[in-house]
């Protein structure tokens, strides 16, 4: 089973501004999931990040 994470969460691993992570979702540059009233973000999503597909 694949882990999701929050943006905060994600903010934090890419030394982000967590606002920027949610621009990031709005302009669809990063795939989400909204899951009641929080943001979720797979941890294939989160690779794609760190090697550079943003």
């Amino acid at each position: 089973m694949e882990n999701y994470y929050t943006p905060k969460e994600i903010s934090d691993k890419l030394k982000l501004n967590i606002r920027t992570i949610y621009k990031w979702i709005r302009e669809g540059r990063v795939n989400a999931v909204k899951l009641g009233d929080v943001w979720r973000i797979s941890e294939s999503e989160l690779n794609r990040l760190l090697k550079g597909g943003e």
